[in-house]
């Protein structure tokens, strides 16, 4: 059966167009706690945006002004976000995933997780197959050897791709 509660991708691709609207994303999946201050935020995304930390006054009064006149409304209103004007509180909402499938594709260092995998899956195929046909140095492990190897490479790759999801995968979990 299709979800027809997603958002519309054309609104998932006009919001991750900005950088901001990304950067809060990020903090507020990676985040420890349900929801994060409006100033946090600010400080947070200006920092990361100077390379100063603390940032000067002025990035951090910029961008918490972006954020509370343009960008968490806009997400509010696609339900992707919760901002409590009133206690300048941010927290992810249900269309939140919809947005995250398309932001979850990065590693820590820059590369996607499916080229890390397939990466992973191409060595794992030709040392193996190297070890079968008796390729030099590659045969003198024994292919049972090489293949529980990178089985177990695998399963260090699948966990640290959990963790680097863990605090997303922990809401999706109480919902």
């Amino acid at each position: 059966m299709f979800n027809t509660t997603q958002l519309p991708e054309g609104e998932i691709y006009d919001i991750l167009a900005n950088s901001r609207r990304r950067e809060t994303l990020r903090l507020l999946t990676n985040a420890e706690s349900e929801s994060i201050e409006l100033g946090a935020l600010a400080t947070a995304i200006s920092a990361s945006e100077t390379g100063h930390s603390p940032p000067p006054r002025t990035a951090r009064d910029s961008v918490r002004s972006s954020l509370h006149q343009t960008h968490l409304p806009k997400l509010h209103e696609l339900g992707v976000v919760n901002y409590d004007t009133t206690t300048h509180t941010v927290t992810l909402c249900t269309h939140a995933r919809d947005v995250e499938r398309y932001m979850g594709v990065l590693t820590p260092y820059g590369v996607t997780w499916s080229e890390v995998y397939r990466s992973l899956g191409i060595v794992s195929l030709l040392i193996v197959l190297g070890t079968l046909l008796e390729a030099p140095l590659v045969s003198l492990i024994d292919p049972l050897l090489w293949t529980s190897s990178f089985l177990a490479a695998f399963a260090v790759v699948i966990s640290a791709q959990l963790w680097s999801n863990r605090w997303s995968l922990v809401r999706s979990l109480r919902r």
